[in-house]
């Protein structure tokens, strides 16, 4: 079982939960996680490819009445 989280340059990245059986077909992937604005890491073990992936903050959005 891969690990659920890893840390790659001090930022932490959680694996996406897949084990995918080819090189290709976790680069298709990978292209999607960062045309939806994730960070991306691959990793090979024992011959079968893992995304770790983490959420680039791009803006912070604040609802609600700022307190008096």
């Amino acid at each position: 079982m891969p690990d659920v989280s890893k840390m790659i340059n001090s930022k932490k990245f959680m694996w996406d939960g897949v084990v995918y059986e080819s090189e290709k077909e976790a680069q298709d992937v990978m292209k999607k996680y960062k045309d939806d604005n994730f960070e991306v890491e691959m990793k090979e073990e024992e011959g079968k490819h893992l995304l770790y992936t983490r959420r680039l903050v791009k803006e912070i959005v604040i609802e609600g009445e700022p307190p008096a």
